[in-house]
């Protein structure tokens, strides 16, 4: 309640990640009585499994996803990481049609955020991938799906919600380095691309020790 007896929306939770992993106010996914999206879901993949020697993760790997390609409505990205997507609902699904993944953590373009893997646990975001010559960055590595291409700019939202994620995760884990998936899979992916502003992240992080290692045209 406002002052003065006025009533209104309350204040934006902040994202903390709990105990559990997952991020804490994760079920707020009554539907709102404003007719808005609600910030945070909670929608569990069964594409997870430990990481080995339960490692705390120290990764952070930003990629870029839509399905179909460059459509951003509807729920098949959510579905493909529940296992659940309706192959026949479009001819391009497939090319996923045997593919078993998932993320941590997809924000959507108006900047809710998806989880659908506790940040504990081990998910199947990175593939075949390298980071500072170690091999299999699922073992050590938070995965971030941004919904969007490589060729189109990501939004105002989901810049503010990734710094608000980032941040979360930074709280829980001792994370020391942020990647592109391009950059620990050069040759094979090329997520989240040239549109992702690295430059408007890294300043808004305002810890340069532990963004992303700066990278030029033609070097990697």
């Amino acid at each position: 309640m406002k002052a003065g007896g006025a009533s209104g929306p309350g204040p934006r939770r902040t994202p903390a990640i709990g105990p559990d992993g997952w991020l804490i106010g994760s079920a707020e996914d009554a539907p709102s009585t404003q007719g808005t999206v609600p910030e945070i879901l909670r929608r569990p993949s069964p594409n997870h499994d430990q990481r080995p020697g339960d490692e705390e993760p120290y990764l952070l790997v930003i990629h870029n996803i839509s399905l179909p390609p460059g459509v951003f409505t509807g729920d098949a990205v959510i579905d493909f990481f529940q296992n659940r997507l309706d192959i026949a609902s479009h001819p391009w699904f497939e090319n996923i049609r045997d593919m078993r993944v998932s993320a941590h953590f997809l924000i959507r373009r108006d900047g809710t955020i998806v989880q659908f893997v506790p940040t504990i646990l081990r998910a199947w975001h990175a593939g075949v991938s390298s980071f500072e010559g170690r091999e299999r960055c699922n073992d050590f590595s938070i995965g971030i799906e941004l919904e969007g291409t490589d060729t189109l700019a990501y939004t105002d939202a989901q810049y503010a919600r990734l710094d608000a994620l980032a941040a979360a995760i930074r709280a829980r884990h001792p994370i020391r380095a942020v990647q592109g998936h391009e950059h620990i899979a050069p040759g094979r992916k090329t997520d989240p691309g040239p549109s992702f502003d690295w430059g408007r992240f890294e300043h808004t992080r305002g810890d340069h020790e532990t963004t992303h290692h700066r990278h030029h045209p033609g070097r990697r």
